[in-house]
């Protein structure tokens, strides 16, 4: 039901107030990290963080789908857990309470009795905001509530997060890390089929005013259901996009690379030489799932691949259900690299309501093929063609 986007908007628009609210203070963001315990970490990386800020954003979400939707509640799944433990020991589970007093004194509990920064979150966490979108407004569909899934990542790129970089420069309006990449995902799926119905991608910091240094952002959203897919206006392509795009074609039109694709810094050596046989220079590098996803989304580049098997459902959920809305999708690249095409037409494209069998932990719920996000099948048909031939030599000699 669009009820539900509407809400999940004006949620994901009080969750990114909350994330520049906790970095606002530098004093103050240094209380909120934690770090993630063994069972909770990305393998990806050697240290992993949680931030109360994650805890809060989730919690938020969470609660606010809860007393609009009663019932809803037991099928939204995140990230994090909602446990801390503060500096004498003491473990505290952290909720968004009735009154914005009693949020504030459980979360001096977590920040050791700082009062002035447990009340200054409390605030803001309680403080309601209105969204509208004349778009979604005009569309009215009705989907079972009993039907849906939701998968909440409070705060993608996390060290981008903690680490929170203002002066990085984009190329060609991608960056390849900063604040830009930090993103808020919340994507719902339908739990028979796993396939992604809704998702929102709220940018919190999209542009930071010089005077104040205070940060604005931007908010994406997509429907696909029974034949029905709507997106948000600001996916249309802006002025900036266009000259990249026309900027691009040119270039396209002189060289014999015709896609470009944004990939991790971590990813596999044969992945990308054979995407520099396929792109060319039309490869960009970027911090974080939900970015990555996000730059295809906005049309700054055709594919997002990623090989490892370190990205789950709440990190491409939200995106997947962009996509589809637009024409496109997100799929498996090894199942896409083992498909044959003359008897699979098919696509193995992602779901979200399966865990892996014999995973443990977050592993549970891992996009174990690695994925592709693409913006058009039949560019992604041409795109993994060409990928596939040049990946080729590269396997024979592993």
């Amino acid at each position: 039901m669009s009820q539900i986007l509407r809400e999940l908007l004006r949620v994901s628009e009080r969750a990114a107030n909350i994330a520049r609210a906790c970095r606002q203070q530098q004093a103050l963001f240094q209380l909120l990290i934690e770090e993630k315990k063994e069972g909770e970490k990305n393998k990806k990386f050697s240290v992993d963080f949680k931030t109360l800020a994650d805890v809060l954003v989730q919690e938020v979400i969470k609660q606010n789908m809860e007393n609009k939707f009663p019932g809803l509640e037991k099928n939204i799944f995140g990230e994090e857990s909602n446990e801390f433990t503060n500096d004498l020991g003491e473990k505290i589970t952290v909720r968004l309470c009735s009154a914005e007093e009693e949020t504030a004194e459980l979360l001096s509990k977590v920040l050791n009795g700082n009062q002035s920064a447990s009340g200054a979150l409390a605030k803001v966490v309680h403080q309601d905001v209105a969204f509208t979108d004349a778009t979604l407004d005009s569309v009215e569909i009705s989907i079972p509530q009993d039907t849906l899934g939701i998968w909440v990542d409070p705060i993608d790129s996390t060290y981008q997060y903690i680490k929170g970089s203002t002066d990085i420069k984009s190329n060609q309006g991608i960056f390849p890390s900063g604040l830009q990449c930090v993103t808020i995902l919340i994507g719902v799926y339908d739990i028979q089929t796993g396939v992604p119905l809704m998702g929102v991608i709220n940018q919190p910091f999209v542009t930071q005013d010089p005077k104040t240094l205070r940060w604005k952002g931007q908010c994406y959203w997509g429907l696909s259901y029974m034949g029905t897919n709507i997106h948000s206006p600001e996916l249309g392509v802006s002025k900036g996009k266009r000259e990249v795009q026309q900027e691009r074609s040119s270039s396209e039109a002189r060289a014999p690379h015709p896609f470009s694709a944004v990939i991790s810094t971590s990813e596999k050596e044969t992945i990308k030489a054979a995407l520099a046989r396929v792109c060319g220079d039309g490869i960009f590098r970027a911090a974080g799932a939900g970015y990555k996803s996000l730059c295809v989304v906005q049309g700054l580049v055709d594919i997002y691949i990623f090989s490892e098997d370190t990205t789950f459902k709440w990190d491409s959920c939200a995106a997947h259900a962009i996509l589809r809305a637009m024409g496109g999708g997100m799929v498996d690249l090894k199942g896409c690299l083992e498909r044959n095409p003359d008897t699979e037409p098919d696509l193995p494209e992602l779901v979200y309501h399966v865990e892996n069998p014999g995973a443990t932990g977050v592993d549970r719920w891992a996009n174990r093929g690695g994925l592709v996000a693409y913006r058009c099948k039949k560019q992604l048909e041409a795109f993994l063609s060409l990928l596939i031939q040049n990946l080729e030599p590269w396997e024979t000699q592993t």
